[in-house]
């Protein structure tokens, strides 16, 4: 991979009320996306008040002082563009890509609900949310066959008081005792300018742009200091194993195992070591439990990376007449010749190279590039880390893949079977 395909000429400075902002001008697209993320996740949340983030990403959408209801998606969608948000454990964002001609739009939409949003918050539009995401979690979680899964895993794959312990979609207690004396206080407390970065990229003049930020976003105040969380290390003490009867066809098994955060020593390593095992009809536990042994329906693997914690996921769901024991005794197989004998080169060199393409192919659409900026300002405070980020996987080698595996997958972990109900 020739360095300069992955240089992106990108300018980060600080308004004075602490917003980063994030300016990748590049006139090769007809289009200009507004990219923003708020520091904040369901691990900002504590046992008892869960899915705040999450329920804010929908009370986003429901106007603010300047735009009614609905107004944030109709504008966008009037103009040709397209716009979205999204919630996980370490932040939350927000997004808009427009014809470059609209390029002004999506500023004064997301400036008004950093600013102004306070004043649009009512009991009405609270009961309304709280009805929606209740309902959500309702069809995709408990109504949904193997829905409750994940959160089975990691409420046990993590201590109780960590904040990776529960959904970030939250519990259904919870969030049926939302007030919204809760939810303003979660507002002054997160959606700040010194609490969120800016990105905006496309087809734009960069002295131009500087003057919009400034004129929508500068005048809001900085807001609270936001204090980092920390966690305090933790080994899993023992291999717990976990059954649970559901309204399926056919047996699944997760295997849970804890990591290592985003960016650190190991996660490349993880990565690769995932698309090794499950990413095509030649890795291993595919082809051995699905092409050899016909025992498995499907089968895949992550490497779930978070800013203060990781894991690394095997989920496989049995062939009809298989046991869940046949199918944890042949992954443990292929994973303990993977740790004695280690991996050839070709398969390295395979998943480097799939990584690879993903990666490029991803940097094709302006949103996705945006949306990298911000990834990269988040977790390494660099938003030009595309180089360095494509670097680290190239380094890996086949021993340190084999080290990972040894030092991860072999270690004391959650074992969740959802089985059919008798």
């Amino acid at each position: 991979m020739k360095k300069e395909l992955l240089k992106i000429d990108c300018e980060k400075y600080f308004l004075e009320n602490g917003l980063q902002v994030i300016l990748y001008p590049d006139h090769s697209f007809p289009l200009v996306s507004a990219n923003i993320w708020y520091r904040v996740g369901s691990a900002n949340e504590t046992p008892g008040k869960t899915g705040f983030a999450h329920l804010f990403e929908h009370m986003m959408f429901q106007g603010s002082k300047n735009v009614p209801k609905e107004g944030h998606f109709r504008y966008i969608q009037e103009a040709g563009g397209n716009l979205n948000g999204s919630t996980s454990i370490d932040r939350t964002n927000y997004f808009e890509t427009v014809p470059a001609n609209y390029f002004e739009l999506p500023l004064w939409l997301e400036s008004d609900r950093m600013g102004f949003m306070a004043e649009g918050l009512t009991q009405e539009k609270l009961d309304n949310q709280k009805d929606v995401v209740m309902n959500e979690r309702r069809q995709s979680y408990e109504n949904q066959p193997y829905g409750t899964a994940w959160e089975k895993l990691f409420s046990n794959l993590y201590p109780s008081n960590h904040p990776y312990s529960w959904p970030t979609i939250g519990w259904m207690e919870d969030i049926a005792k939302f007030e919204l004396e809760d939810v303003k206080k979660f507002f002054a407390s997160y959606y700040s300018p010194s609490n969120a970065s800016l990105v905006v990229a496309g087809n734009f003049e960069t002295a131009k742009m500087k003057s919009l930020v400034q004129k929508y976003f500068g005048e809001i105040p900085k807001g609270n200091h936001v204090r980092d969380i920390f966690v305090p290390e933790f080994q899993i003490p023992a291999t717990k194993k976990i059954v649970f009867e559901d309204s399926v066809q056919l047996p699944r098994i997760y295997l849970g195992f804890h990591t290592t955060k985003a960016f650190s020593r190991d996660d490349a390593s993880l990565d690769l070591l995932s698309d090794i095992l499950t990413s095509s009809k030649n890795a291993r536990l595919q082809k051995a439990l699905i092409f050899e042994k016909q025992i498995a329906q499907e089968i895949f693997s992550f490497q779930y990376s978070g800013r203060l914690d990781g894991s690394f996921i095997i989920v496989s769901t049995a062939k009809p007449g298989i046991s869940l024991e046949k199918i944890k005794e042949e992954v443990q197989k292929e994973i303990l010749d993977l740790t004695q004998n280690g991996i050839s080169t070709e398969e390295l060199e395979r998943a480097k190279n799939s990584l690879k393409s993903a990666y490029i192919f991803s940097l094709q659409k302006l949103d996705h590039i945006a949306d990298h900026l911000n990834h990269y300002n988040y977790f390494l405070n660099e938003p030009d880390s595309f180089t360095l980020d494509l670097s680290r996987y190239e380094a890996v080698t086949n021993d340190q893949i084999a080290e990972a595996a040894r030092k991860y997958l072999t270690a004391e972990h959650i074992e969740l079977n959802i089985i059919p109900k008798k």
